[in-house]
């Protein structure tokens, strides 16, 4: 069509030539040569390039499809081996779930169990009783199994007997678990689900709790049987004192060991009050005589059975109590890799509720044996106080104390920190020591600062 349309202009301007200037018939002559040219030019274009373009895309065409078909061959080789590895990692976590897993919800008289299957689905609720034999039953009918349940009174002895039959324990901390706690319709058959469900799944969640063996807890009645007395028997000197100063009537400070004497001795002249209170003065001199024996015995399993305790008293300020104390409620150094946690171990280091921009400054947490975390707080009170040893502790707890503002106030609550701080650096030192066997040097860094 082009072509047609330059050739009848061509004829146009041939027509009209003889019209024209000299001038102009030799501008148009150049210019009918130019368009002859480009007649030409297209007509060789028109003959040749059409063949070449067609072979072109063909061969486009049939590389796009190849190219095509390869990468749906790649794409069904790539979704097959993410297939294989995907079916391998769901084969690896259903190693990781149990076949069953046992929520048990205990109790002081029976036990709710619920047992759920790898799936999820709920496959047994029932209530057993709190018997050796039927927990043993239960044990020895789900061997595979994985068996939770909460801190509480019953978990020491449960969860040992549940271990000692080859079965997967894990003990959950009560604190932790508020879906169950805080629950708006909490009863004993959704405690047990609850603790199913989630030990399921994942075990972390349960934050689980470690329970010292058998042994120890023997060994730790020896403690509380002693805690218990001292108790007890503060609270019978305290009430002999309140009672006679109603009287007008004061008797004087002195120890424990020796107030039954002297309160007898202040209360001489009135022998109507001394006979109504003997019988309580009896009872504390019953009390000393108790701790005594027990003091004896706590020294000989320091001794015999626990020897760490010793190195442990090398601390001026740790005495065999304390020891002891400390070595039966960790049981095992190793079981605590990084020396610097046993302070969180014992609830030494300070709480968080961070939430955003929010960030609280908190006390400590109070988590753990709170026995030890007594007992470590009296040492480092000893080691700051008016007789306390020239040592690292109580450099370091006078340069915390000495943080404090100047009121008195400020530095009544930065001598509190401190004395918390000395007892979190005490316990990651009896653990050191205890790991390590060597011998407490009260002044080493110290030293080293010297040097």
């Amino acid at each position: 069509m082009r072509q047609r349309q330059l050739l009848d202009i061509l004829s146009y301007m041939k027509i009209n030539n003889n019209k024209t200037t000299d001038t102009a018939a030799s501008n148009i002559n150049a210019l009918t040569n130019s368009v002859e040219a480009k007649i030409r030019e297209y007509t060789v274009n028109t003959n040749t390039q059409p063949p070449n373009r067609q072979a072109r895309r063909a061969e486009e065409r049939t590389a796009k499809k190849q190219a095509t078909r390869e990468a749906k061959k790649q794409v069904k080789r790539q979704a097959k081996t993410d297939e294989s590895c995907l079916l391998k990692q769901f084969d690896a976590l259903c190693e990781e779930i149990p076949v069953e897993t046992i929520g048990i919800d205990l109790g002081d008289k029976a036990h709710r169990v619920c047992i759920v299957d790898r799936l999820g689905n709920i496959t047994l609720e029932k209530s057993i009783d709190n018997h050796r034999a039927a927990l043993a039953e239960l044990a020895s009918q789900h061997q595979s199994a994985r068996f939770v349940m909460e801190v509480g009174t019953h978990s020491p002895w449960i969860s040992a007997l549940f271990r000692d039959m080859d079965c997967e324990v894990i003990v959950g901390n009560s604190r932790k678990l508020k879906a169950i706690s805080q629950h708006e319709r909490k009863c004993d058959e959704l405690d047990a689900r609850t603790l199913a469900k989630i030990g399921r799944m994942d075990t972390d969640l349960l934050y689980p709790v470690h329970h010292v063996s058998q042994d120890a807890l023997k060994d730790r009645l020896v403690i509380s049987s002693r805690e218990n007395l001292v108790d007890h028997r503060k609270g019978l000197i305290q009430s002999v004192r309140g009672s006679v100063k109603a009287l007008g009537l004061r008797i004087d400070s002195c120890g424990a060991e020796v107030f039954a004497a002297r309160a007898r001795t202040t209360l001489s002249e009135t022998r109507d009050v001394l006979e109504t209170l003997e019988p309580t003065l009896k009872c504390i001199e019953a009390m000393n005589l108790s701790i005594s024996e027990l003091d004896v015995k706590l020294a000989k399993l320091s001794a015999e059975k626990y020897p760490a305790t010793q190195i442990l008293q090398q601390i001026a300020g740790v005495g065999p109590i304390t020891a002891i104390a400390f070595v039966l409620a960790i049981e095992d150094p190793n079981r605590i890799d990084d020396t610097r946690n046993v302070g969180a171990y014992f609830g030494l280091v300070p709480a968080r509720d961070q939430s955003g921009e929010s960030d609280p400054q908190k006390g400590i947490s109070k988590t753990g044996n709170p026995y030890v975390r007594k007992l470590l707080t009296q040492c480092a009170q000893y080691i700051m106080g008016a007789h306390g040893p020239d040592c690292d502790l109580r450099t370091y707890g006078q340069r915390r104390a000495a943080k404090g503002g100047e009121t008195k106030k400020a530095a009544k609550a930065a001598k509190k920190k401190a004395v918390t701080a000395v007892a979190r650096k005490l316990a990651v030192l009896l653990l050191t020591l205890w790991k390590t066997g060597g011998t407490y040097e009260p002044l080493r860094h110290s030293t080293k600062t010297a040097a």
